[in-house]
C-alpha cells in the first residue's frame, strides 16, 4: 500500500516537475506550426478549388492573371457540353470506370485476403519461396510488362472491351503482402486453433474468424485499389478505343477532340472525375489514416 510519505517523496523526485513541463510545451502547438498546416492545406486544396472555378466558367477565365478565384454561372451550360461531347463519350468512360474500380477493388480485397491468411497461417511447402516471389512483383516496373500484356489482350481479342482493364488487375502483389502483414500480426494462432477445435474447415476459419478481423485492412486495400484503377492513364489508352473508353481516356479525348483545347470542358470533366474520389476519401479516410498511425506506432 503506498504510503503519503511515499507518493510526496515520488513527486518531488528530481527531474520529474521539469520532464513534465517539457512534454506540456510539445503537446502544445506554436502558432508556426499552425502556419505551417494552413500554408500545406492551402496548397493542397487550391488546385482542386481553381479547376472547379474553371469548370464553372468559361475557357478564357483560365488564362487571367492573377487566376480567377470566385465560381461562375456556367457549370450547367460545361456539364451539357460535356455530355453531348460524341467524341468523348464521357457518359460511358464514367460508367465503365465504376464497373472496372468497383470489380478490381472487390477481387483484390477478397483474392489478397484469402492469399494474405494462406501465406500468414498455413504451413505448406513452398511457402517462403511463394512470399518471396510475390515480393519481386512488386519490384517490377508497370511499365516492363505493358508490351506483353498488350500482346496478350490481342490474342485473347480483348483489345478494346472492358474486361482488358479488369483481369490483368484481379489480384495485386502490394495487397497479398500487406494482407499477409495484418494477419501475421492481428489474427492470433489461438484464435484459429480454437476455431479448429470447434470442427471449423480451413475455408470457414478464414471465412468466420480471419475476415472480421480484416476489416479494416480491407477497408484500405479496397480504397487505394479504387483509386488506383480509376486513376489509370496509360494501359487505359494502350488497350481502349474512343468507342468504350473509362473516364481518364475520355478527359484525354477532350484535350484532342478540337484544334484550341477548351479548358473548360476540360475542367469539367476532371471535376466530375475527381468526385468519387473525394466522396470516397471522406467516407473511408479516418480508416485510412488510422491504419497508417497504427503502422507507424508498431513501427
Amino acid at each position: 500500500m503506498t504510503t503519503p510519505t511515499a507518493t510526496a517523496a515520488t513527486a518531488r523526485r528530481p527531474g520529474s516537475g521539469p520532464l513534465r513541463r517539457r512534454l506540456r510545451r510539445l503537446r502544445q502547438a506554436s502558432p508556426l506550426t499552425y502556419a505551417g498546416l494552413l500554408l500545406t492545406v492551402l496548397v493542397s486544396v487550391f488546385p482542386l478549388w481553381w479547376m472547379f472555378v474553371i469548370a464553372t466558367r468559361t475557357t478564357d477565365a483560365a488564362a487571367r492573371f492573377p487566376p480567377v478565384l470566385t465560381p461562375g454561372d456556367r457549370f450547367d451550360d460545361n456539364l451539357e457540353r460535356l455530355f453531348g461531347e460524341t467524341s468523348a463519350n464521357f457518359g460511358t468512360g464514367l460508367m465503365n470506370s465504376f464497373i472496372a474500380s468497383g470489380t478490381v477493388a472487390l477481387s483484390v480485397v477478397f483474392f489478397c485476403s484469402l492469399a494474405g491468411f494462406a501465406l500468414a497461417k498455413l504451413r505448406f511447402k513452398g511457402r517462403t519461396f511463394f512470399t518471396v516471389a510475390v515480393v519481386l512483383t512488386m519490384a517490377v516496373p508497370v511499365q516492363v510488362g505493358i508490351i506483353p500484356l498488350l500482346v496478350l489482350m490481342e490474342w485473347l481479342g480483348w483489345r478494346g472491351e472492358l474486361q482488358a482493364v479488369i483481369v490483368p488487375f484481379l489480384v495485386s502483389g502490394f495487397g497479398v503482402f500487406m494482407m499477409r502483414q495484418y494477419v501475421s500480426q492481428g489474427v492470433p494462432d489461438e484464435l484459429l486453433e480454437a476455431a479448429r477445435i470447434d470442427g471449423c474447415s480451413t475455408f470457414r476459419t478464414f471465412w468466420s474468424v480471419v475476415l472480421p478481423a480484416l476489416r479494416p485492412a480491407m477497408t484500405v486495400l479496397g480504397l487505394l485499389t479504387f483509386m488506383t484503377v480509376w486513376n489509370e492513364y496509360v494501359w487505359a489508352i494502350a488497350v481502349l478505343t474512343p468507342d468504350n473508353p473509362t473516364v481518364q481516356f475520355s478527359i484525354n479525348q477532350l484535350q484532342e477532340s478540337a484544334y484550341a483545347r477548351d479548358f473548360a470542358l476540360m475542367f469539367t470533366g476532371a471535376t466530375l472525375a475527381t468526385l468519387p474520389l473525394l466522396i470516397l476519401f471522406v467516407l473511408l479516410g479516418r480508416q485510412l489514416v488510422g491504419r497508417i498511425m497504427e503502422g507507424a506506432i508498431k513501427a
